[in-house]
């Protein structure tokens, strides 16, 4: 049999319903992987005897008949949810010490569903990053090497320690949180399956903000299937978060049929930039013909305003997140550092609670929102962000089922290469930054090995709450891809 800790979930829940194994079993192999890979600093926190007691009381209920839909999976927890009695530190040391008396919506269904949560996964603080190095807690690593060179990746960002320990199956799957692209590229480079789904497919209750008209919380799998499964675990309206959309939850596994016959996929012309690398061209050249060979009707679409999204982006978020972050003041919880008067303290708390980019963003929020700037930058960000919105509903009325592109600009690169260069990172969200300003349902799919050994995957963009379109189309192009390569560090451990 194959390795426990090489299951899908959708063959962990069959072999589970079986008897073939229980969840203690389960995740007694997650928690040696966990012990195991630890120089990965996937987690902030791990939770192994938690973890013990939720698959004890996951067996329990299996026999008696009321097992979930993610009933004794393994998963990690991304560091931003709030999770009842359990360190939730964002990976800021301003949070030092906060142990929430109340459990995120999102964690909360999961848990209703049967998951059992080995730890809260490592982030970039506060989510802000693409390579997951701007951590309290230090970098993630990325399982996956350069053929013949030993330099250090990084994971991706934000969900970089969710999506390492995903891609080192150390956890069945994890949470993510998706701002401008922190599933999905993190999810690129790491080899995985990576869902956001649409804006307000889940809820941001309990969840700590970044970006609050952006952040969504969204699976990180193994496979396309295990992500419909996940996300059906995760989604539901929720009165408590007022962006939460009333719609019914789908069985989105039931999507999954393998016949794509008759779809329209876009191809965006505006994501062919100047510069791109070859191999990128290349595999997204590859996804276009596997869908046309699967039966999908190929479209060329235009979306004009794409060149726009990156600069929009970086007005919108940082705003936002000047704003969600001025709760941070070391007097109600988290890291206090004492001053001579109050302004002060709140000074010395910001100033050494928050990291380099962190504060870079408040920064540049607080610029944009100040009295002489808001009509100059944000007022305009927020039109062309409608604008760009647009496109995308253009599309779709033409009669674009789905629209495919590549999910990153690159494969992962070494730790340090782009970390004295801010607009290199933020380059890094160039293909997943439009779906996120439009609040639409994204997937990025492993598609193949860049030419020193690094997956590259594609991405595909839906229509608003029809995930279960792309789902569907995610798995024929998987079937396709059949992407099997492990990451060196665990390629022996079949």
């Amino acid at each position: 049999m194959t390795k426990l800790t090489h299951l899908s979930i959708s063959e962990a829940l069959e072999g589970l319903e079986k008897g073939d194994f229980n969840a203690v079993e389960l995740t007694e192999a997650h928690i040696a992987a966990m012990d195991e890979l630890r120089d990965l600093n996937a987690f902030i926190t791990e939770t192994p005897e938690k973890a013990r007691e939720m698959a004890a009381a996951s067996d329990a209920r299996r026999a008696k008949g009321e097992a979930g839909v993610m009933e004794g999976i393994p998963i990690a927890m991304k560091d931003l949810f709030c999770t009842e009695g359990v360190l939730t530190t964002a990976a800021s040391h301003i949070l030092d010490g906060f142990k929430p008396e109340y459990e995120s919506t999102v964690s909360a269904n999961l848990w209703n569903s049967g998951a059992i949560m080995l730890g809260k996964a490592n982030l970039d603080e506060f989510a802000m990053g693409s390579a997951n190095i701007t951590s309290y807690y230090g970098s993630v690593k990325n399982p996956w090497k350069r053929e013949g060179d030993d330099t250090t990746l990084v994971p991706g960002g934000s969900s970089g320690g969710s999506a390492a320990s995903v891609a080192a199956r150390v956890a069945m799957a994890a949470t993510g949180t998706d701002t401008g692209g922190s599933i999905r590229q993190p999810a690129s480079f790491t080899g995985i399956v990576g869902l956001k789904p649409t804006y307000g497919r889940c809820s941001r209750w309990g969840t700590v903000a970044f970006a609050s008209s952006l952040d969504q919380a969204g699976p990180m799998t193994r496979t396309v299937r295990d992500a419909a499964i996940m996300l059906e675990a995760m989604a539901g309206y929720d009165a408590k978060d007022s962006t939460s959309v009333d719609r019914a939850v789908p069985s989105y596994k039931d999507a999954i049929s393998g016949d794509i016959r008759g779809l329209k996929i876009g191809i965006p012309k505006e994501y062919r930039m100047d510069g791109m690398p070859e191999e990128i061209v290349k595999i997204w050249d590859q996804g276009i013909a596997w869908l046309k060979d699967a039966g999908a009707e190929i479209v060329d679409i235009s979306l004009p305003h794409t060149k726009y999204a990156l600069p929009v982006y970086y007005i919108v978020a940082p705003a936002e997140c000047s704003s969600n972050l001025a709760r941070y003041d070391g007097v109600r919880y988290g890291l206090r550092v004492e001053g001579s008067s109050l302004d002060e303290m709140y000074e010395n708390t910001r100033g050494e609670g928050f990291g380099d980019e962190v504060q870079r963003r408040i920064l540049i929020g607080t610029y944009v929102l100040s009295a002489g700037y808001y009509d100059a930058y944000y007022n305009k960000a927020r039109r062309i962000r409608t604008l760009i919105a647009q496109d995308f509903q253009k599309a779709y009325d033409s009669g674009v089922d789905a629209i495919l592109t590549p999910t990153a600009p690159s494969a992962a690169f070494g730790v340090g290469e782009n970390q004295d260069d801010p607009l290199a990172m933020y380059l890094n969200d160039v293909f997943t930054v439009p779906a996120s300003l439009a609040g639409l349902p994204g997937i990025s799919v492993p598609a193949g090995l860049s030419s020193q050994g690094t997956p590259l995957g594609l991405q595909l963009i839906g229509r608003p709450f029809d995930e279960g379109t792309v789902v569907k189309i995610a798995d024929v192009m998987e079937k396709a891809a059949g992407f099997t390569a492990l990451p060196q560090l665990i390629a022996g451990g079949k």
